[in-house]
């Protein structure tokens, strides 16, 4: 359909992906990740490149407090 609204994937610093109208204007902090199509394409992209979802700042923290109980175990 030519009147069909696409959609492309956007992801922010947090990694966080969305799913955004392609004419639509984007909010402060997000970029396009890339990936355009439908917004059912969109989704199921989103779902193969963003399996973790949550942010970039908290799974590095998390990894940061496993490193170290690794080093106090010892």
């Amino acid at each position: 359909m030519s009147n069909e609204i696409r959609y492309t994937v956007v992801v922010n610093d947090e990694e966080q992906h969305a799913v955004w109208p392609e004419d639509a204007p984007l909010p402060a902090g997000w970029r396009p990740e890339g990936f355009a199509g439908t917004e059912e394409q969109c989704v199921a992209h989103v779902d193969r490149v963003w399996p973790d979802i949550r942010p970039l700042s908290l799974r590095r923290r998390l990894a940061a407090e496993r490193s170290g109980d690794r080093t106090e175990t010892r």
